[in-house]
């Protein structure tokens, strides 16, 4: 374990929260999109300045949590899996706890999940599926649930990969397990408040991670399970199973987030049998169902790099093992367009954030491409390839934090400035 540095003394448990701070993944709302403004809106041909560039993160596909001055994430190292954290300014570490022993997996290089902050506490979720809650000050663990044991659930090919999602005084996990679909526990010390019943969970479940929306006056958790399951929304107060819609399900590996907006819910997945689809939840006599507004076979499909709602469009990495830049209507689903290639000779599947006016696109190849977010046309804005790579499949999402742009590369973490 690092030694406790003298940063720890000043870490402030939530007062110290920036504005721009990305506590969990995919960002502040889990949609990928940042608030912040001020960014460079065209890079320099060699990319944006690099901060800096530090290792020992250890290996695996998870992305990075940015917080009250600090970073988080989780690693195997030394055939462990860890949770860590080091600081913001300069990538120094604070401290590193081993949470177990690395569970073998598919893609053998370690940890998917990233960390969750909130309160205090860090939450991560290992391959094996054991869910750590840990003291953010300190690196000392405070609970744990383990989703196979506690919950019925079974570890996919590739390991667990959903990264919690903390509630108020809740933490939302979903181990896809018979006992519990969608479960909810104490921050505080991980009792188990509700877990969903009787929903279908089916194959391949284990790689999305949940999201909130509100349906009329219903709030509920929307998630991706296995083929049979599907997208699923459940009630937030009792975890009562609302809906299910299986039809752009996959027997592989289900993975996007969700994109959700009130009553209207963008769900796409890859792989043989997945497609996308724009689905309407209505409510009538008490109960939901998933309408159908627009389907789309494997024509419109992404695979793992997410999608990001800007304004009424939906920008995402288009095909399986593919970051082909696209663009949808929310409203409608109608395509507004589409490339047949990466963006700046990216290449294999690219995932994407969004800030100020761009899409950020991070290809399986290493390559990092700046696009306009405009509905009309796909306009590049700057490309760059990460340093020092790592020879493995540069899959991990990008993170966008107080003017800076985060890449993690397996044991390496880049920091850039991507401030005006």
């Amino acid at each position: 374990m690092f030694p406790v540095s003298l940063a720890v003394a000043a870490f402030a448990l939530s007062a110290d929260v920036k504005s721009f701070d990305w506590p969990q993944w995919r960002g502040p709302n889990r949609d990928g999109v940042s608030q912040e403004t001020g960014l460079l809106q065209d890079w320099p041909k060699d990319g944006p300045p690099k901060a800096w560039t530090v290792s020992g993160c250890g290996g695996g596909y998870s992305t990075v949590a940015v917080a009250g001055g600090f970073i988080y994430g989780t690693g195997k190292i030394d055939n462990k899996d860890h949770v860590w954290c080091r600081k913001e300014a300069d990538g120094k570490p604070v401290w590193s706890t081993p949470i177990g022993e690395y569970r073998k997996t598919g893609y053998e290089e370690g940890t998917r999940s990233t960390p969750t902050v909130a309160g205090g506490r860090v939450f991560a979720v290992t391959p094996g599926g054991t869910l750590v809650c840990i003291n953010a000050k300190d690196g000392k663990e405070v609970w744990r649930k383990d989703y196979v044991k506690d919950f019925g659930g079974n570890v996919p090919g590739w390991g667990y990969s959903d990264s919690v999602l903390v509630d108020g005084d809740l933490v939302i996990c979903a181990p896809a397990g018979k006992k519990a679909a969608v479960a909810a526990l104490k921050a505080a010390n991980g009792a188990v408040v509700w877990q969903t019943e009787g929903a279908k969970v089916g194959g391949a479940a284990g790689y999305s991670s949940p999201v909130k929306t509100t349906v009329g006056k219903t709030d509920m958790y929307v998630v991706l399970l296995g083929k049979g399951g599907g997208v699923t929304g459940v009630d937030a107060k009792t975890g009562k199973l609302l809906w299910q819609y299986d039809k752009i399900m996959n027997g592989t590996a289900n993975i996007p987030t969700a994109v959700v907006k009130g009553d209207r819910i963008w769900a796409s997945t890859g792989y043989g049998d997945g497609g996308s689809a724009l689905l309407h939840i209505k409510q009538s006599g008490g109960k939901f169902e998933a309408e159908e507004v627009k389907y789309y076979d494997k024509a419109v499909q992404n695979h793992h790099g997410g999608m990001v709602l800007v304004g009424d469009y939906v920008y995402f990495g288009n095909a399986h093992n593919s970051g082909h830049p696209a663009c949808v209507d929310f409203k409608t689903g109608d395509v507004k367009w589409k490339e047949t290639k990466g963006a700046a000779g990216g290449s294999g599947s690219g995932s994407v954030v969004y800030a100020d006016g761009r899409l950020y696109f991070r290809y399986e190849n290493g390559k990092v491409a700046l696009v306009k977010a405009d509905p009309d046309k796909f306009e590049a804005a700057g490309s760059f390839d990460i340093p020092e790579k790592s020879g493995k499949p540069s899959w991990q999402h990008p993170v966008i934090a107080n003017g800076k742009l985060y890449l993690r590369d397996q044991d390496k973490l880049h920091c850039f400035d991507v401030k005006k």
